[in-house]
C-alpha cells in the first residue's frame, strides 16, 4: 500500500483496449479497492469517512479543490430544487466556506455537481468557462471532473475535483475517479446506515425526554374543591402530542379550566402547547377577564407557531361557592352540559381559533351549575375516533355515555369514555390525541 499512497494516476497500471484507449488493469482495481478499505476502516462516522476518502483520493488524482457529497436515503433518487436539503454529508478541500442559503449549487442544485447527482452522468469539463452548467465555487478553477457515487443503480452522491489548470484531468484520471467512486459506495452506505441508526437512537432519547416533560405539564394532582368532583385525562396518539388540559387555582377561590388542541402532532405541537400553557396560566392568574386572556393568546402565539399552526381551546373560570361558570370558546368543540333528567346541552358562543386571525375578539358565555350538573370539555381525538369500517364515535355517543354513566365517580367516567373511543378505533388506535375534562357539582345528598 505504501507505493500506492505515494503514487499519482501516472503510476497506476493501465491496459490498452482494442480502441486504443487505456483501461485500469485488474491489479490496479484491486489496489484501489484496498485503498478504499484501508482509508475507511476503523470508523463508521459519516463525516470522518468522507474526509478520509478525499485524503486518499488526493494521492491518486491531484486536484486543487474537491468535494464529496452524499444524499439522504429518503430523498433518493435526487430531485430538483434545494440540494442542500437533500445532502446527508459533505467534505470539502480547497473551497472557501459555503452556505446552503447563498450557494447556488447547494440552494438550487445548480452546477456540474447538481447535474451529476440528478442524472448519474460523468462530466469532465476541460474549461469550465465554456460549460454552461458550471457555477463558480472558487475563482481560480479552470477545469472540473465530477462522477456519481452509485449503489444498486441509484445515485447516492458524487465526487467533484477541480483544478486551476485547463484540461487538467485526463481520461485516466476520470477512470480512476469513476472506479474509486464505485468502490466507495459500500463504505459510504455503511457510514450512512450507522448515522441513521445513531440519529434514530438520539431521536428516541429526545422523544422520551419530551414525553416526560410534557407529562409534567399536565396536572398531577387536582384541586380539592368541597362539593365538587374534578377529573381529566390526556392520551396522546403518538409519543408526544398537542393536547392539554388543566385546573388552575385562581386567587379568590375560583378555578380556571382549560382544554386545548394544537393543530398537528409530535414535537412541534408539544412545543407550541408548552408556550400556550405558560400564557394561559399567566393570564388566568393575573385577574384578566377571559376575553382578554384569549386575545393575549391570539396575539402572542404566532411568535411560537410562525403563523403556520393554530390552537383551539376552551377557557373557563368557575366559582365553586356560587356555581357560576364563565367561559370562552376559541374555535373549539362546544362544551357539554349534562343536567339530571334533561337532554344534553352544547354551550354556545365563543370566537375564532387562536394564532391565525390578528385582532380577533371573543365572546364570554355564562352558565350556572346546579347540584348534579356535569360539565365536559374534550378534544376532537375522542369524537373523531372511528372504527376500521369508518364508523365515527361522534358527539352523540359522547353525550350518551356521559349521561348513562353519571353515577360513576368522575375519574371512572372520564376513563370509561376514553376506553370506549379507543375500543371503537380498534388495533390501529386513535388517530389524534384524546383529552377529556369533567367538572361535576355534587348533589347535597352526596
Amino acid at each position: 500500500m505504501t507505493e500506492l499512497r505515494a503514487a499519482s494516476s501516472a503510476h497506476i497500471p493501465f491496459d490498452v483496449n482494442r480502441n486504443g484507449r487505456s483501461t485500469l488493469t485488474s491489479d490496479a482495481r484491486y489496489r484501489l479497492l484496498l485503498e478504499v478499505f484501508h482509508s475507511t476502516r476503523g470508523t463508521l462516522d459519516l463525516h470522518e469517512t468522507l474526509d478520509r476518502l478525499l485524503d486518499a483520493l488526493q494521492l491518486l488524482v491531484p486536484f486543487d479543490a474537491a468535494g464529496i457529497f452524499v444524499l439522504r436515503e429518503e430523498v433518493q433518487p435526487a430531485r430538483s430544487g434545494a440540494l442542500g436539503e437533500q445532502i446527508a454529508g459533505v467534505s470539502w478541500r480547497g473551497f472557501p466556506p459555503r452556505s446552503p442559503l447563498t450557494d447556488p449549487m447547494l440552494r438550487e442544485g445548480k452546477g456540474i455537481v447538481g447535474h451529476v447527482i440528478r442524472t448519474g452522468e460523468v462530466v469532465c469539463a476541460t474549461d469550465v468557462r465554456l460549460d454552461p452548467r458550471y457555477i463558480q465555487g472558487r475563482e481560480a478553477t479552470r477545469s472540473e471532473v465530477a462522477v456519481p457515487i452509485q449503489l444498486d443503480g441509484r445515485t447516492i452522491g458524487a465526487f467533484n475535483l477541480e483544478s486551476d489548470t485547463t484540461a487538467a484531468f485526463r481520461v485516466k484520471d476520470v477512470e480512476i475517479l469513476s472506479f474509486f467512486a464505485e468502490a466507495t459506495a459500500i463504505a459510504v452506505e455503511k457510514a450512512m446506515l450507522h448515522q441513521r441508526l445513531t440519529s434514530a437512537d438520539e431521536l428516541d432519547r429526545q422523544l422520551r425526554t419530551a414525553q416526560r416533560v410534557q407529562e409534567r405539564l399536565l396536572p398531577t394532582t387536582l384541586p380539592d374543591v368541597p362539593g365538587h368532583e374534578l377529573a381529566g385525562v390526556c392520551v396522546p396518539s403518538a409519543r408526544v402530542g398537542g393536547d392539554y388540559f388543566d385546573f388552575v387555582p385562581i386567587p379568590g377561590g375560583q378555578i380556571g379550566l382549560v382544554v386545548a388542541d394544537v393543530s398537528g402532532h409530535g414535537l412541534s405541537a408539544a412545543i407550541i402547547m408548552s408556550a400556550f400553557r405558560a400564557l394561559a396560566r399567566t393570564g388566568l392568574r393575573s385577574g384578566q377577564t377571559l376575553d382578554k386572556v384569549a386575545e393575549t393568546l391570539d396575539r402572542e402565539l404566532p411568535d411560537t407557531t410562525a403563523g403556520r399552526e393554530f390552537v383551539t381551546a376552551v377557557l373557563a373560570m368557575y366559582d365553586p361557592a356560587s356555581g357560576l361558570l364563565r367561559y370562552v370558546n376559541c374555535g373549539h368543540h362546544p362544551p357539554l352540559l349534562d343536567r339530571l333528567g334533561q337532554a344534553p346541552q352544547w354551550l354556545p358562543g365563543g370566537g375564532p381559533l387562536l394564532g391565525l386571525i390578528p385582532g380577533a375578539s371573543f365572546e364570554i358565555g355564562e352558565i350556572q351549575l346546579a347540584p348534579d350538573d356535569q360539565l365536559v370539555l374534550f378534544t376532537d381525538g375522542i369524537v373523531e375516533a372511528r372504527s376500521p369500517a369508518g364508523v365515527w364515535f361522534g358527539t352523540e355517543r359522547l353525550a350518551s355515555l356521559v349521561t348513562a354513566h353519571r353515577g360513576r365517580r368522575a375519574r371512572e367516567l372520564v376513563e370509561h369514555v376514553v376506553v370506549e373511543a379507543r375500543g371503537l378505533a380498534g388495533a390501529r388506535g386513535l388517530e389524534d390525541d384524546a383529552t377529556m375534562l369533567l367538572l361535576r357539582r355534587a348533589s347535597p345528598r352526596a
